[in-house]
């Protein structure tokens, strides 16, 4: 390992992470009812202008008064380019504060974003006596910001977690498509013709290589990689290959923009019973190992050595956070 040391960030659970609109309170009840492990309260893109004071006003009085159990509790601000964005942060961490967990900044472009916000939210704790730290997420939804992930993920002691707004990625980088997630039939390959002159056509994920810059600047600055939404809910199947695509990658939360996708990021996001058990047994076989003086042994016909055992290891805490 490097000299250099990664503070993680603190240990949440963050397999489904789901949106609710601050317009709409009548969501609130069922959402806290859900069994989503983060939900974040929306004050930007689902809130039309006219509805901004009142969906914060809805937001403040419900972080007081829902019983929200043991869910993480989010609340995305409005834009640093808007009028909104400092009475959201003022009004919600000085009335609601104790409930607040985090904070999610949308379109962060720098890490002078991430300053003035912490700036702000320094400010107003130290006012109030608030004792907890509120944490930050990061959406990562512009070329910009894409472009200075990496200054953005070290910018704050406050910083949690890194998130792939896709649509507006997609409307930044000017890409050819209107839909929020999925695939691209135009992001292909079209292999050579075959001995009959049939050719086959090979569909990529065009958003591959956004994710796992996200990915990286996210792990190397001890945060939470989080993939964003996919906007075609009557999709189930293509919801989770989404996210199969994101855990792959290193990704370990998706976004739900409704109840029903929360289910299915709490599976693809979780080890299976497989998994877990192939990674006790691992560490079992290690601890064997190293008892012995060994530094790798095999294990069902293949190798495994100590960067086995932290992979297991992941596997392992994530399955005693699930348990918990």
């Amino acid at each position: 390992m490097s000299f250099h040391p990664i503070e993680q960030a603190p240990g949440r659970l963050n397999r489904s992470e789901l949106a609710v609109p601050g317009s709409q309170p009548q969501m609130f009840e069922k959402a806290a009812q859900s069994d989503v492990d983060v939900i974040f309260l929306d004050l930007e893109d689902s809130v039309a202008p006219d509805e901004k004071e009142r969906a914060r006003n809805n937001i403040v009085k419900a972080l007081n008064e829902v019983d929200w159990n043991s869910k993480t509790m989010s609340v995305r601000i409005n834009g640093l380019d808007t009028h909104y964005m400092y009475r959201d942060v003022v009004d919600v961490v000085e009335q609601a504060g104790e409930r607040l967990d985090l904070i999610m900044i949308p379109k962060v472009g720098t890490a002078a974003d991430v300053y003035a916000v912490d700036m702000l939210v320094t400010q107003i704790e130290d006012a109030t006596g608030l004792t907890k730290r509120i944490g930050f997420e990061h959406i990562i939804e512009t070329a910009l910001g894409m472009q200075n992930v990496s200054a953005i993920a070290g910018a704050s002691m406050r910083n949690e977690s890194l998130h792939f707004g896709v649509a507006d990625y997609a409307a930044s980088m000017r890409a050819r498509t209107t839909v929020i997630g999925g695939v691209n039939e135009n992001y292909a390959v079209l292999t050579d013709p075959g001995s009959d002159g049939s050719r086959q056509v090979h569909w990529g994920d065009m958003w591959h290589s956004a994710i796992a810059n996200m990915v990286v600047a996210a792990r190397a600055n001890g945060l939470r990689p989080i993939d964003g939404p996919f906007g075609d809910f009557s999709d189930p199947e293509g919801y989770k290959a989404a996210a199969y695509r994101a855990a792959a990658l290193g990704c370990e939360g998706k976004w739900a923009i409704h109840p029903s996708q929360v289910a299915l990021a709490n599976e693809v996001m979780s080890p299976t019973e497989a998994e877990v058990d192939k990674a006790n047994r691992i560490l079992a076989a290690m601890a064997e190992a190293e008892a012995a003086g060994k530094g790798a042994v095999s294990l069902d016909g293949r190798l495994i050595d100590y960067a086995s055992i932290r992979q297991a290891e992941v596997l392992v805490e994530k399955a005693r956070q699930i348990a918990a």
